[in-house]
């Protein structure tokens, strides 16, 4: 299933940012910022890039279909055959705004002690849990800009050290479980569509959530 759910604006700012990456990789400065993710500056390009391209794959993890009623007399369904109408939503799972950035996450849990993990992420979870809304349709909406600001005050408070990692864990983690898997139920009862784990109005969260995370590096 291929359909882009990220909004211009996070698309504009990657194409801004973009040329910025690669002045940083030219004069050296993105080997430092990189290294405390614990990845090379190409790799953490690469990253990004397949992020903002896997925001438009998502793989279908379970189809269900669904019988709508219609307004046609009983009789005339009953004796001439009428076919039901069927429908199906899916839950899907989506590349770029779930499956790289949890691979991610837990490559990067070796830097980060994990009671802060534990901490930041439940912090994270609960508060897109409230601010997330399912909208019919669309799935799951939240305000883009409010999980990589929180992560990142959480993250600077608990691990002052090195913020980064733990601004990344806490904030892709946290909005998923928060937005989405909290909220499966929600969407299930909307009934037809595509319910898209990282897809959708969750993705412009967890992409600005890496971008936040290189910044405070």
């Amino acid at each position: 299933m291929f359909f882009l759910p990220l909004s211009i604006i996070v698309f504009i700012l990657f194409v801004l940012l973009f040329p910025i990456f690669l002045i940083m990789l030219q004069f050296g400065i993105a080997g430092a910022v990189f290294s405390k993710l614990g990845l090379s500056p190409s790799m953490g390009i690469l990253i990004y890039a397949i992020s903002l391209i896997g925001s438009g794959i998502n793989i279908p993890i379970v189809k269900k279909y669904n019988v709508i009623s219609n307004n046609t007399d009983y009789f005339i369904k009953k004796y001439l055959g009428f076919p039901k109408s069927i429908s199906y939503s899916v839950i899907a799972i989506n590349v770029g705004g779930a499956i790289i950035p949890m691979l991610l996450s837990i490559y990067l849990f070796r830097f980060v002690p994990v009671w802060r993990i534990i901490v930041a992420t439940g912090i994270i979870t609960a508060i897109a849990y409230f601010i997330a809304k399912p909208v019919t349709g669309i799935g799951i909406t939240l305000p883009a800009l409010v999980p990589p600001i929180f992560s990142a005050i959480i993250s600077l408070l608990l691990f002052p050290q090195n913020p980064a990692p733990l601004a990344y864990i806490s904030g892709v983690i946290g909005t998923l479980i928060g937005a989405d898997l909290l909220h499966l139920k929600d969407v299930t009862k909307m009934g037809v569509g595509v319910m898209s784990i990282g897809g959708a109005g969750v993705f412009d969260g967890i992409f600005l959530v890496g971008i936040i995370a290189v910044l405070l590096a």
